[in-house]
């Protein structure tokens, strides 16, 4: 039997009492992708669970230049409440007498706001069950771990190449600090090893449900950043911290699985169809590609994002699928012999860590259950690199490029009405005027400015 929630309260104020944390964090993630909060200390945890903490609305409205962008509904006037989910908590292993769970954004009688992301994932949630699908997910972690020199800028805290065991070594300590974080916290590590940039970094995590999942995301973000700097140390996710240097991407895992079998059957996985993918799996991935010039406003939402997402630099930059072929938009993972039908998933490569992880968990379902509502054709599977194809040859397969600005995005996802009417109004109107207003800036500034406040922030 699930524990009621006052069951779950008494149990976090419990565990924190027991941890010496006084100041346990309300962690939520804005419409910029910047992890945010307030915290409360220990001896009112147990009523500001249940009460939650005051925010003014106007923080939905804010970029992650601390710029606010002008929505009617988000100005000086009105609050919302930080209501945290008790099932969440977790001692910080990284940060002395410290706690911190994630938080829904409730009105003052106890509703959702509109504006609230972990909300609106768990209406898509919601919207996929009642299509008889259960959906599991994760993201993989790509940073760059860096050094700040004594003129303020940054260096890479290596040269080591891609895979390399000498990369392994320079960043043995910080990664193993990394892992017992994560541990600690109930996070599951899967793989790790560098990656090809200098200094760069790759770990996976166990898939989830959605929310479980995004929660994740969350935390782990803020386990690499503050393990790192507690190592003297700057771990950077953002999309391109280094403009010589490949990007850091956050590619999206998805599975899908039967509700009448209690979520023991992959919806995904059909032995006799192409790269064993069924019906199903491919109208999903079908949906994902119809929707990508919008859906990569909320998947790759930063000013950043747009020079990793390049042809041939293995990030994809064209809407199309293909089995293990890492140029594609969406690539269908290979499988393992020891569980095939629990390993047949897909990836959405189109997404990084600038992201808010409940909008682009929320909008990839949303995109992906319109297709199978629609039954939409991905088309045929690529098995070379799309840009090598003639444009004659893209166009006959209807393979086209992406968006190359975010601001090209926003336009096609303010035109798209499964993503706007899934988000809602006042959600898609605050998330697009953030995004526009950063657009602006960073586009009215050189690239020093942009990767400047983009390296410490994701």
């Amino acid at each position: 039997m699930a524990d009621t929630v006052q069951e779950l309260i008494a149990r976090a104020v419990q565990k924190a009492r027991e941890a010496d944390a006084r100041l346990i964090r309300f962690l939520y993630t804005d419409n910029g992708g910047i992890i945010r909060g307030k915290s409360t200390h220990v001896n009112s945890l147990h009523h500001r669970i249940t009460d939650g903490i005051g925010l003014t609305v106007a923080m939905q409205a804010m970029n992650m230049l601390d710029q606010l962008s002008s929505v009617d509904e988000m100005g000086p006037v009105g609050e919302i409440r930080l209501t945290p989910d008790p099932a969440t908590f977790k001692i910080l292993p990284y940060a002395a007498h410290a706690a911190a769970m994630t938080v829904d954004m409730l009105t003052l009688d106890g509703q959702p706001w509109a504006a609230c992301p972990r909300s609106f994932l768990k209406r898509q949630v919601k919207a996929a069950e009642d299509a008889g699908i259960l959906l599991q997910m994760v993201v993989e972690f790509e940073w760059t771990m860096a050094q700040k020199l004594a003129d303020g800028l940054f260096q890479t805290v290596d040269e080591s190449l891609c895979f390399s065991t000498t990369g392994m070594t320079i960043t043995h300590d910080v990664t193993m600090a990394i892992v017992d974080a994560l541990e600690a916290q109930g996070i599951p590590v899967e793989l790790f090893y560098p990656e090809l940039g200098h200094g760069q970094q790759e770990l996976s995590i166990t898939h989830a449900d959605p929310l479980t999942a995004a929660d994740n995301h969350v935390f782990t973000r803020e386990t690499i950043r503050n393990v790192a700097f507690n190592h003297g140390l700057y771990a950077s996710l953002a999309p391109k911290p280094f403009m010589d240097q490949a990007g850091n991407g956050g590619h999206i895992h998805f599975s899908l699985w039967d509700t009448k079998s209690g979520g023991k059957r992959n919806l995904m996985f059909d032995p006799g169809g192409p790269y064993a993918m069924s019906e199903t799996g491919k109208h999903f991935i079908g949906g994902i590609l119809h929707h990508l010039p919008g859906l990569l406003a909320i998947t790759c939402p930063s000013y950043n994002s747009y020079h990793r997402l390049q042809p041939h630099f293995w990030s994809s930059a064209y809407t199309m699928w293909g089995p293990d072929n890492r140029e594609g938009a969406v690539r269908v993972a290979s499988r393992y012999k020891s569980n095939e039908e629990g390993t047949a998933n897909a990836e959405l490569k189109a997404a990084d860590l600038s992201m808010n992880p409940y909008l682009a968990f929320g909008a990839v379902i949303a995109a992906g259950l319109d297709g199978i509502k629609r039954k939409l054709d991905p088309g045929e599977p690529t098995l070379v690199d799309p840009a090598n194809y003639s444009d004659a040859e893209r166009k006959r397969r209807g393979i086209t490029r992406f968006p190359t600005t975010l601001a090209e995005t926003l336009d096609a996802l303010e035109q798209d009405k499964v993503l706007t009417d899934a988000l809602g109004p006042l959600l898609t109107k605050a998330y697009v005027a953030v995004k526009r207003l950063e657009y602006k800036t960073f586009s009215e500034n050189d690239a020093a400015f942009e990767t400047k406040h983009h390296f410490w922030k994701f």
